[in-house]
């Protein structure tokens, strides 16, 4: 199946015959056959045709729109997969503490582990000291078992993280200088890519909670807010480190994209990649989604989209059967 990323000012998408066409400022012409599209998204101001939006939504495809620098505006999709018994039981679990609580304490437990997994594997050819970061993320985890509130959860969340954003900042390239996690705006070019790999992440696994009908919204574990898919953030957790730090890290390990790919906003003080460097982002980001992995317990390797499809399959069925020893999180080793 194909994802399309359009991201060049002024494009438009329209449909031709059994084809999706985009068209670019230059004229040069990008078909997708209808039956191999699967999901878009659109980068600034990219205009789509209506008769392209009909048949989006007829074949259930969405739409998702961002800024040209990857902040989130809203999706185009269909209601075919609305289902209100299932919301219903959804929002009776969100109330529930003892499913909310071990829900929860499945999904820290998972996130520390894999960061410890991430930061050994970067750390393995570099001989950098970062065993006291990893001693206190281990320390949360074992912690974990201990606590009877969400949080006492976010708690230990809060501090592992904080040791494994330290760890990180002493294993990039000196060129993308990190002092810790900030956001809203980011203010150096790391936090401008972990900013936007969340950011599609989270899109990501939300587009496929509705798709089994639930609601992005109603959560488990991050607390409700106004307009923020709580669960699409707690079902990601356990993929941060796996998908898109690993991304980021492998990019600027490798020498993928330069820091030359960044701004800074004046106005904001915030920095932000641009195109160029948003094409080297995403073509990663995509690469990544689609490589097979086995930590799914599953008779055959599945991509990393489909793994992330499972785990919302499994939340479903946890909720359908009000049973979270149903939800199994990844752990990577």
């Amino acid at each position: 199946m194909s994802y399309l990323y359009v991201t060049e000012h002024g494009a438009e998408i329209n449909v031709d015959g059994g084809y999706f066409v985009v068209k670019h400022k230059d004229g040069m012409l990008h078909k997708v056959p209808k039956e191999t599209l699967e999901s878009v998204a659109l980068f600034g101001n990219v205009s789509v045709t209506t008769p392209c939006i009909k048949q989006f939504l007829q074949k259930g495809i969405a739409v998702s729109y961002f800024s040209p620098k990857g902040a989130y505006f809203g999706r185009l999709e269909s209601t075919r997969h609305k289902n209100i018994k299932r919301l219903k039981k959804q929002f009776k679990k969100t109330e529930d503490e003892f499913f909310c609580l071990e829900l929860a304490r499945k999904i820290v437990y998972a996130k520390i582990n894999n960061q410890v997994v991430v930061l050994r594997r970067y750390d393995r050819h570099r001989n950098i000291n970062i065993a006291s970061e990893i001693s206190m993320m281990k320390m949360s985890m074992q912690r974990l078992d201990e606590v009877t509130t969400i949080d006492g959860l976010r708690g230990f969340e809060g501090i592992a993280a904080k040791s494994y954003f330290k760890a990180i900042s002493h294993l990039i390239d000196p060129k993308f200088e990190f002092k810790g996690r900030n956001r809203m705006p980011p203010k150096d070019p790391f936090n401008s890519l972990l900013s936007l790999g969340y950011t599609l992440l989270m899109y990501e696994i939300y587009g496929e909670i509705e798709n089994k009908g639930l609601s992005p919204y109603a959560g488990f574990f991050h607390q409700d807010a106004e307009r923020h898919p709580t669960l699409a953030s707690d079902l990601m957790e356990e993929w941060r480190a796996v998908i898109v730090d690993s991304v980021i890290l492998s990019l600027i390990q490798g020498q993928e994209i330069s820091v030359d790919c960044f701004h800074k906003d004046d106005e904001t003080g915030g920095v932000f990649i641009d195109n160029t460097g948003m094409k080297i982002f995403l073509n990663k980001m995509e690469n990544k989604l689609r490589s097979e992995t086995g930590y799914i317990q599953s008779t055959y390797k599945m991509s990393f989209r489909k793994a992330l499809w499972h785990q919302v399959n499994q939340l479903t069925s946890a909720i359908e059967n009000n049973d979270v020893d149903m939800y199994n999180p990844i752990l990577i080793r």
